[in-house]
């Protein structure tokens, strides 16, 4: 009988324990998350129910008369803690199930909230007359004294955490998370049907021996879920707090400790009869000196594991960001590197920002906040960017922490291997472009070559026709509208013929020419075309000749198309104005417009051959002045808008021809 007692003094004392263990754990993690914060309440409700059934045991034992105020303080708060147990099981298991998605609306989680605490409030009369009780307090079935109503509630609450659980197996993951939801139903159901005959069986039971066992075995199954949650945790990472193995070492170490002083003081009291408590306890308290050198053994040979692991776990981390690495696209990579890094460690939120300067900078204070680290990611002394990250509880863990250094230091093998293959598919599609655009001139060459012959022939018909005085009117007029046709015909085959053919760079003098007197001749050809738009053409070519080291003709095509591209841009009544200016060994060509300007999704392009805009356009005009600059060693820059939200500006600066020396 007594041995059994002492069973029931040691699950009493795992029932305080336990949920006091999970109680420091949740408030270590400190996740901001309802769930963590009901679990919190849940578990101190086991350890007021568990440890004032222990201290009353414990006062049985050790008073012949236990004091009067002790067991009322016992009581107190054992009736407050059973009085709390069955709501908080059907508020935990709604805030799990909205965590799992099954409880989707803020309607259906508010029902569930009623539904676990309308029946306690309800019962709540029932826990201030269990308060009140004065004396006979009946430590190994408190249930009683809070009513039949409480009782039936409590087993309520019981059955819907078997409903959950079996909801919960039906929806999990993984085969970790069934097996563990698959147990907690067995031990729901085995509550559910062991509480009826602890409410109702188990007091008319005379036999103190079977009384005693029953309020042993009970409790015991009341504890199977906190256990498997421990067994959980530490190997399939529930709650996600699995990475946070030095949390739950070191609670757990101070808990051996602490039950280790508590065994030397019950030692000193067993063997006082023998020896003094003062030596018994120092005896037990050097006793743990003996293992000190296998413990070593046994922590270093841990350490090295663990190192061992969290190195094989960088290295698995960096095998599928060097395989993203090597599609050559940066914000791929640092996209999937956020998300797999966040992933693979358990972390709340990863966030990657490379520094595009590359500034050297002095390692500094990275720590930001407890649940938020940044680590530097550098080459030597240069400062490549930040890894910052965010755990799901309070901080970061020694072994992930370690990951994530060792990450760092091999992400920029990964970021330099993606901008080499960036850089070497970027020359291969540029490359692809130039033979697709060299393919392109030469069929517009030879397009153009083909057509010139016979729209000059048909165009020298025409007009022939037109000069014969006996053509009828509808057909001159027609014949009129032919021609048209032909002259913007062959507009269209001389940019084909601008786009295919080379410009030439040189130092002779064919490659030589007067930019304002070419400008000049420009105007002048534009200037009908200006007028019967209804367009103000001006012109700013004052000062000295400038020469250039390009052609007339190349020269022409620039200016020609930059002024097309003007006049149609600009609306009716407006204005087109064309300037030359001279500095620091460059001409400057600039046209402006007062259009509609040129959106800046559209700004690069424009530049783009066959890229048009316009219902008639060919799309050449702006890329034969891009590709005429850039022959030349000039640049091309646009700006737009350049007043009132409206108007463009090209800019072209090329480079001034070299003065020849006289022999």
């Amino acid at each position: 009988m007594r041995s059994l007692l002492y069973v029931r003094l040691i699950v009493l004392t795992g029932g305080t324990l336990l949920p006091f263990f999970w109680m420091v754990v949740i408030l270590g993690h400190r996740r901001q998350r309802n769930f963590e914060r009901i679990f919190f309440f849940l578990c101190l409700a086991l350890t007021c129910f568990f440890g004032s059934s222990l201290l009353a045991l414990n006062a049985q034992l050790y008073y012949a008369t236990p004091p009067r105020a002790l067991l009322r303080f016992a009581w107190t708060f054992l009736c407050l803690g059973l009085w709390f147990i069955p709501p908080l099981i059907v508020h935990l298991h709604a805030e799990y199930a909205s965590i799992r998605g099954l409880v989707t609306s803020r309607r259906k989680k508010i029902a569930w909230l009623l539904l676990a605490w309308l029946p306690g409030l309800l019962l709540f009369p029932g826990l201030l007359e269990a308060l009140r009780q004065s004396h006979s307090f009946v430590f190994e079935s408190p249930s009683k004294h809070l009513g039949l109503a409480f009782q039936v509630w409590l087993i309520s609450a019981v059955v819907l955490g078997a409903y959950w659980q079996w909801r919960f197996a039906k929806t999990a993951p993984n085969a970790e998370q069934i097996t563990f939801h698959k147990q907690l139903i067995v031990t729901f159901i085995c509550l559910s049907l062991m509480l009826p005959m602890l409410f109702w069986w188990y007091p008319r039971i005379d036999d103190p021996y079977l009384v005693l066992t029953f309020s042993v075995v009970v409790p015991c199954f009341a504890l199977v879920p906190l256990a498997a949650l421990v067994v959980g945790v530490q190997k399939f990472n529930f709650l996600q707090i699995g990475r946070q193995r030095n949390l739950i070492y070191a609670v757990f170490g101070i808990f051996l400790a602490l039950l280790y002083l508590s065994f030397v003081r019950r030692a000193g009291q067993w063997l006082q009869p023998y020896l003094p408590p003062e030596a018994t306890a120092a005896l037990l308290l050097f006793l743990p000196v003996v293992f000190f050198e296998p413990l070593q053994r046994l922590m270093r040979r841990l350490l090295r594991q663990t190192a061992q692991t969290e190195l094989d776990r960088a290295h698995r981390l960096m095998g599928p960001i060097s395989e993203v690495a090597r599609l050559g696209d940066l914000g791929k990579l640092e996209e999937f590197t956020e998300h797999w890094i966040a992933e693979q460690l358990q972390l709340a939120e990863v966030y990657l920002a490379l520094d595009s300067g590359g500034q050297s900078s002095q390692p500094g204070e990275a720590r930001r906040s407890n649940s938020e680290e940044s680590f530097e990611i550098h080459r030597g002394k240069q400062h490549l960017g930040v890894l910052a990250v965010r755990s799901h509880g309070a901080m970061i863990s020694g072994e992930t922490y370690a990951a994530l250094e060792f990450l760092c230091e091999q992400l920029p093998a990964a970021f330099d291997l993606c901008r080499l293959i960036e850089k070497k598919l970027q020359l291969e599609r540029e490359l692809a472009e130039r033979e697709r655009l060299a393919l392109v001139g030469q069929m517009a060459a030879s397009i153009s070559h083909n057509l010139k012959n016979p729209l000059g022939s048909i165009k020298t018909i025409l007009q022939v026709q037109m000069e014969s005085p006996d053509l009828p009117a509808p057909m001159r007029q027609e014949t009129q509208m032919v021609l048209d046709e032909i002259r913007r015909l062959s507009e269209k085959l001389n940019q084909l013929l601008q786009f295919s053919r080379p410009g030439v760079r040189g130092n002779g003098a064919q490659n030589r020419c007067d930019l304002r007197r070419v400008a000049e001749d420009v105007v002048g050809v534009f200037h009908h075309e200006a007028e019967h738009r209804g367009i103000l053409l001006e012109s700013r070519l004052e000062g000295p000749s400038m020469e250039v080291a390009a052609s007339a003709e190349i020269t022409n095509d620039i200016l020609s198309n930059l002024l097309l591209n003007a006049l149609e841009a600009a609306p009716a009544g407006g204005h087109v104005c064309l300037s030359l200016a001279a500095e620091d060994g460059c001409c400057r060509i600039s046209v402006e417009d007062d259009g509609a300007g040129v959106p800046p999704a559209l700004q690069e392009k424009i530049l783009q051959p066959f890229f048009t805009t316009k219902a008639r356009g060919t799309g050449l005009g702006l890329a034969i002045v891009a590709r005429r600059v850039e022959e030349l060693g000039g640049r091309l820059e646009l700006k737009s808008p350049i007043r009132d939200e409206r108007g463009s500006r090209f800019a072209v600066t090329l480079p001034l021809a070299a003065k020849e020396t006289q022999p």
